[in-house]
């Protein structure tokens, strides 16, 4: 969980659950997802008594995702409803492979937390949580994880008005102390 500074307490009052932030009346917005002020401890930090860095060894670039209804409603196609896109396409489901490695002095069990960051736009969303994996990592040693990403699962948004969009663009993934991006981009598919 997020640990937030005293001072948060006084603008967020319990009989307020927004999770977006308004800033008309200053309520800064709850969860990591939203909130842009500063913290005491970050979603996620301390789960380990050692020290781990990360190494990308392989993941994907560039992702198409394909369409299979457009209409006026999908926005274009910057950012295709969910319900428009054909999530049952394999190439959607993508795995990053990183190396982890051990820098501490002690054996160390990690827990890789993987972050999207949805290209800029009218998401107001910082980042979320779409995958992790736990891992038993000896001293001075490297251990390689799989974790699993899906393009409609977790690179998917909700606009302000409650629909979930797919936005085309340049994704960010946080992995752990790395940063990684992937362009997808939308084509629609022609049905006979």
């Amino acid at each position: 969980m997020t640990w937030y500074p005293e001072g948060y307490l006084s603008k967020v009052p319990m009989t307020n659950m927004d999770m977006r932030p308004n800033p008309g009346t200053g309520y800064p917005g709850r969860t990591y997802r939203f909130y842009k002020g500063p913290v005491v401890f970050p979603f996620g930090h301390g789960l380990s008594y050692s020290t781990f860095t990360h190494a990308l060894a392989i993941a994907p670039k560039h992702l198409s995702l394909p369409l299979t209804t457009f209409t006026n409603s999908t926005l274009s196609t910057q950012a295709p409803r969910l319900s428009h896109a054909n999530c049952d396409d394999d190439t959607l489901d993508m795995e990053l492979h990183v190396d982890v490695k051990n820098d501490g002095s002690m054996d160390g069990t990690h827990t890789l937390l993987v972050f999207s960051k949805p290209p800029p736009g009218k998401w107001s969303q910082i980042k979320q949580l779409v995958n992790f994996q736990k891992i038993h990592v000896p001293a001075g040693s490297t251990q390689r994880v799989t974790v699993g990403v899906h393009v409609c699962k977790h690179l998917s948004v909700v606009d302000q008005f409650g629909i979930r969009r797919i936005p085309s663009g340049q994704h960010e993934l946080h992995i752990g102390d790395l940063k990684h991006s992937i362009s997808v981009q939308t084509m629609q598919q022609i049905n006979n």
